[in-house]
């Protein structure tokens, strides 16, 4: 189901999380084509269209923030305008080629490791969040509190 796009005015944007188990340490040699790909692949996105946001330390990345206290799990965190705007990104160049190549780096798992919900404007998710999300979408399948790219829920109504 694809949602129409939101107007860049609309009081709620798109937040995804996906945690991706490691098959091996980040300063591996297998992982080195994933690392190396990470920072083109992040200038990519903050230049998308309907890209509003990505977690990231001070340092600039994500790759040391960790998700459920598990060393072995990445977690990779945005808010996007909508639906429309996260699977345009997600489908082109460097990200697709990355993506094409994800059971190099990380195991194949049974469990939702992605999750999405819409936020008010101008909110940015935390690390902890993101694991309610996650939850939520592993306990109860897709809802309006936390769904998949395949199965999507519009935004809220207005007030």
């Amino acid at each position: 189901m694809t949602t129409p796009p939101t107007p860049p005015s609309a009081p709620y944007e798109l937040a995804q999380v996906n945690i991706a188990r490691l098959k091996f340490p980040l300063d591996s040699p297998e992982l080195k084509p994933f690392v190396d790909g990470l920072d083109p692949v992040n200038a990519v996105a903050d230049q998308a269209d309907g890209f509003v946001w990505r977690l990231q330390t001070d340092a600039g990345d994500a790759t040391e923030l960790r998700i459920f206290g598990d060393e072995w799990l990445m977690v990779n965190m945005s808010v996007w305008r909508d639906p429309n705007a996260l699977t345009a990104f997600m489908y082109q160049g460097r990200h697709r080629e990355l993506l094409g190549r994800r059971y190099e780096f990380f195991a194949r798992v049974e469990e939702a490791m992605t999750a999405l919900w819409w936020i008010p404007a101008g909110h940015r998710p935390t690390v902890e969040e993101a694991e309610t999300r996650l939850l939520d979408l592993r306990a109860n399948g897709p809802a309006p509190t936390a769904f998949t790219l395949r199965t999507s829920f519009p935004p809220p109504a207005s007030a």
